[in-house]
């Protein structure tokens, strides 16, 4: 969070050179063990921000359109049965 733009906190780093992440700061931005960050270096900045995959953005990301169940069952059956050979 840049200055300004948010809270700021205060880490400590450790003998290893790591840092935890204020849990309020990991639940806002949706991280967790596991999750993937991306580090960047800005002058003397150091800039975390997480990684979204496919899913993450299917599931989060914004919605470009919209099909009804039904239209749904009708494209599967429709691409099933050209995978099948019959069109």
């Amino acid at each position: 969070m840049a200055e300004g733009a948010g809270p700021t906190f205060e880490v400590k780093v450790s003998r290893k050179r790591l840092i935890a992440i204020p849990k309020a700061v990991a639940d806002a931005l949706g991280i967790a063990e596991g999750s993937r960050l991306r580090l960047r270096v800005e002058g003397d900045r150091i800039v975390l921000e997480p990684v979204r995959d496919a899913l993450w953005f299917a599931i989060h990301g914004p919605k470009v359109a919209y099909i009804s169940f039904e239209e749904l069952e009708e494209e599967s059956e429709r691409e099933q049965g050209r995978l099948a050979g019959n069109p």
